[in-house]
């Protein structure tokens, strides 16, 4: 079984560019901190290049930039290369199969869009609807 599961921060904005076949394709990298610190005293941190298709790739184009906190599951896929100096490279790529937003959206909800606006005066925002008194007594038969 190939299942990756990294929660971490975007360490650039996300790169959203289109095979030639027209399919969307994201590209971004997360920092995730280790669970320990070195002999210097200094948190670890690892870097992961992590790539969305399609619709997730545009999700994550669209709502994430530098410094958002996600959760990123998925598998590790492994790619060989030749660099630019003809040395064979191994790249190692997360594809994530679901990106899931951590950091709460700044003015709005957490979707990226403003709540409607309530009617008859108060904030729209932590509102709750005023219950009414019921009586239903009368109709129990015993």
């Amino acid at each position: 079984m190939n299942k990756v599961i990294l929660i971490g921060n975007l360490t650039r904005d996300p790169e959203l560019t289109e095979t030639s076949g027209g399919v969307k394709i994201c590209r971004f990298a997360i920092a995730v901190n280790r669970n320990y610190t070195g002999a210097d005293g200094e948190k670890k941190t690892d870097f992961f290049n992590c790539v969305a298709w399609r619709g997730l790739g545009e999700t994550v184009a669209r709502f994430t930039k530098k410094g958002t906190k996600v959760c990123v599951s998925g598998s590790i896929e492994l790619r060989n290369y030749e660099d630019s100096q003809g040395v064979k490279r191994t790249g190692v790529d997360i594809v994530a199969q679901d990106v899931e937003f951590l950091t709460p959206r700044q003015g709005g909800d957490d979707f990226g869009y403003d709540a409607p606006a309530q009617t008859g005066g108060g904030s729209s925002r932590g509102a709750k609807p005023q219950l009414q008194p019921f009586d239903d007594d009368s109709d129990i038969p015993f």
